[in-house]
């Protein structure tokens, strides 16, 4: 079975959602009956029940009042902010500029000490070059519609960021998707350098660098984007938001999916071949 990147969230959603449908039910309500006795349109009381809308606190308390169980009103709330908080909007996290959100992961780094990243879309933020992020940063700026485009600043703080790799007391194991070598997100001299510092960083001690080749005969599809902070965090992006895992069995989903996708990997001499041929792919 595959790792749903939002399997927490929306899980948590949809039993907020579940509940409340249940208590409506329960009290022998239709959907037009509860939403004239709550004040507001019957599509209001589909979407919630459908996790498509998540309710406010107030609504939450006129539903439970609705049915006659104010008594759970304040368990729903609390599961019901819960729930919302495990999404984080990227345009929220970005309001203060793309470098504010590159610096303010800095802290949180340093305090991991080993790191698994894969990725089947594009270069892992800790292994870019500043001419490859800031081409990432700028199409994340344009497709967010960001009122203010800091990516040259933005570029600059994630590559001084990235400098945690030459510190030690971390591990950095990564597995990317061949394509991603080969993904014209910036101009041709920027990816023959970012390519180039992947041959690089790949010696590197601490790096353990593996590539899935298109030829691999697969045990595991492609799966979305995702990082791994220790056995505490894992870290997904969305095209909406930014997804932070921290349900213990669910991390352990992904440190179950990450091993499969890693076997799958080929690394040194055959890794950096297919680096070698990403480069002379470029001419």
């Amino acid at each position: 079975m595959p790792v749903s990147p939002s399997s927490s969230a929306q899980a948590a959603r949809e039993a907020v959602a579940h509940r409340l449908r249940d208590l409506r039910k329960e009290a022998g309500l239709t959907v037009v009956q509860l939403a004239t006795a709550c004040g507001w349109h019957h599509a209001k009381t589909s979407r919630i029940e459908n996790a498509r809308t998540g309710p406010t606190a107030t609504d939450i308390r006129r539903w439970c009042a609705a049915v006659h169980a104010t008594d759970q009103a304040n368990d729903l709330v609390v599961q019901s902010i819960n729930a919302e908080s495990m999404y984080r909007q990227w345009r929220e996290q970005a309001r203060a500029g793309l470098r504010h959100l590159q610096e303010s992961r800095v802290q949180a780094f340093r305090e991991t000490e080993s790191f698994r990243l894969y990725s089947s879309s594009i270069v892992p933020g800790l292994l870019q070059t500043e001419g490859y992020a800031l081409a990432v940063l700028g199409i994340a700026a344009a497709v967010h519609d960001l009122p203010a485009d800091d990516s040259a600043e933005a570029a600059r703080a994630r590559v001084e960021r990235s400098r945690i790799i030459q510190e030690q007391g971390h591990i950095f194991v990564v597995v990317i998707e061949e394509p991603v070598l080969h993904y014209r997100v910036a101009d041709r001299e920027a990816m023959a350098a970012q390519l180039g510092f992947l041959l690089t960083v790949g010696a590197l001690p601490a790096v353990s660098l593996g590539i899935i080749p298109t030829s691999a005969r697969r045990t595991r599809w492609p799966e979305e984007t995702f990082h791994i902070y220790d056995d505490i965090r894992v870290s997904v992006e969305l095209v909406t938001a930014e997804v932070n895992v921290t349900q213990p069995s669910e991390v352990a989903l992904y440190a179950a999916a990450f091993e499969q996708l890693r076997g799958m990997a080929v690394y040194g001499g055959e890794a950096r071949e297919l680096i070698v041929r990403a480069i002379e792919a470029l001419h």
